[in-house]
């Protein structure tokens, strides 16, 4: 019988050391091999619930948004002024008039706290994994284990769809929107390009220009080589004197094939094709980095990604806080968010997505000496659409100057558990972390009562 060294030059040639050149090309400059470990890992058939969630980076301010006080003293109430909604007895703020006639898609949330942290890496941890970054209800000591977002269990639970990656990121890098203790073969495709840009293109779904379609075509005739000469090796393997050649060598090339295959897919192609989008669209969405971002969102959920992050930077606002939500924060957010509601349910899909729009924390009921806010973990403000959720209603209340929840609260947990059910998965489920400690999904949280219709 013959080991693997005996092989390296079976195959047209192609040697041991060509399969390492093989997964040193990157292929087509892509950083994609881990995220396409994503589809081999999982292959479930279900069809559940699709999310998209707009993540205002920094904080938005609750009180001068969905909470506000208008009879509070003006050092908590501040500048804006409230007005009325489509949905009876709900206000929002001045500067969100698009949404105030979408509120019957809104089942807004404000019972949500963090009870130990105003900390910005503590909260996105808590609002983007669902999970505090502390000692588990089992007394087990955490450490510095970072969990898998929404995003990255969703993955692992559902795989891919329509050769799409499960799990996108829109706006650049975001902190915790990962797969923590998960392989990184679970994270998701992010697009750092700016939607809004006329030359806007995704590296990860596109053959770069000094790459071109031959040389692609070339690179992909190799790989079918690679894999006549991985068979041989498979074939040997099975002797019992065959020695290992590496795992990771050896299917390599069937991750690089997917990533092919994603950057020649007809749908892949389509669904981010945002220029083939009608100018009104976009122009209802904003022609800004964030409305086109949330467009692009809405046509990868069409096509079949799952989970898709849209994020929406400088909400962090300590100074200046008024004249930086009056332009660009809240008109920017006020027409993409409403465009997606609107479009979503015109397309029907709403009843198949949930919508989240979630930050990490609210901001400090009372204005500082820089005319901004600053972090606020015990009031909070969360909006909750389609999916069944329970859609033209508000959930929990605070005092009358918005310093905390009245009645009722829930943990980060309970806002995790709630996502999870309405997306269909069981978050009962353990997972294990790299060494070999099992850790469930959702450790005890409740769905929030009342959200899910």
């Amino acid at each position: 019988m013959f080991g693997v060294s005996s092989l390296v030059r079976q195959c047209d040639g192609v040697s041991r050391r060509t399969v390492l050149q093989a997964g040193s090309l990157g292929l087509f400059g892509l950083s994609l091999p881990n995220l396409l470990r994503a589809e081999a890992a999982s292959k479930s058939e279900s069809k559940p619930m699709n999310c998209i969630l707009l993540f205002t980076a920094g904080g938005m301010s609750n009180i001068d948004t969905f909470d506000m006080k208008p009879d509070a003293p003006v050092e908590y109430r501040g500048e804006f002024t409230p007005i009325s909604s489509n949905v009876p007895g709900t206000q929002v703020c001045e500067h969100l008039p698009r949404m105030a006639q979408a509120m019957d898609k809104v089942c807004m949330i404000k019972s949500i706290v963090h009870a130990e942290s105003g900390d910005h890496t503590a909260a996105m941890h808590y609002m983007l994994t669902g999970y505090p970054q502390r000692p588990d209800p089992t007394g087990q000591p955490i450490g510095s284990t970072i969990y898998p977002a929404f995003g990255s269990v969703i993955s692992k639970e559902l795989g891919w769809r329509n050769n799409l990656p499960p799990n996108v990121l829109i706006g650049g890098k975001m902190s915790y929107v990962g797969a923590g203790y998960l392989s990184s073969k679970f994270d998701p495709l992010t697009i750092a390009s700016d939607p809004n840009a006329k030359d806007f293109q995704v590296e990860n779904v596109s053959i770069p220009n000094e790459v071109g379609f031959d040389r692609t075509m070339r690179r992909r005739r190799m790989l079918d080589r690679l894999d006549g000469w991985q068979r041989q090796v498979d074939s040997a393997m099975k002797s019992p004197n065959a020695v290992s050649a590496g795992g990771d060598v050896l299917d390599r090339s069937e991750f690089y094939r997917q990533a092919f295959d994603l950057i020649t897919s007809p749908a892949a192609k389509k669904a981010f094709d945002l220029a083939s989008e009608p100018d009104a669209m976009r122009d209802r969405y904003g022609r800004t980095r964030e409305g086109q971002g949330t467009l692009l969102a809405r046509r990868l959920i069409e096509s079949g990604v799952r989970f898709v992050t849209v994020g929406f930077n400088g909400w962090d606002t300590h100074d200046k806080n008024f004249v930086r939500l009056k332009q660009p924060l809240l008109p920017t957010l006020d027409q993409a968010w409403s465009a997606l509601l609107e479009d979503l349910s015109q397309r029907g899909l709403l009843d198949s997505t949930l919508v989240i729009c979630a930050g990490e924390f609210g901001r400090t009921p009372g204005v500082n000496g820089a005319a901004g806010r600053d972090h606020y973990a015990p009031c909070n403000a969360v909006g909750f659409s389609g999916a069944g959720t329970a859609m033209g209603h508000t959930i929990g209340k605070t005092d009358s100057k918005c310093t905390s929840v009245v009645g009722q609260s829930n943990s980060t947990l309970d806002y995790s558990a709630t996502i999870y059910r309405l997306l269909g998965i069981d978050d009962s489920k353990e997972y294990h972390t790299e060494d070999g400690r099992p850790v469930l999904i959702n450790a005890g949280g409740k769905p929030m009562a009342g959200v899910i219709a």
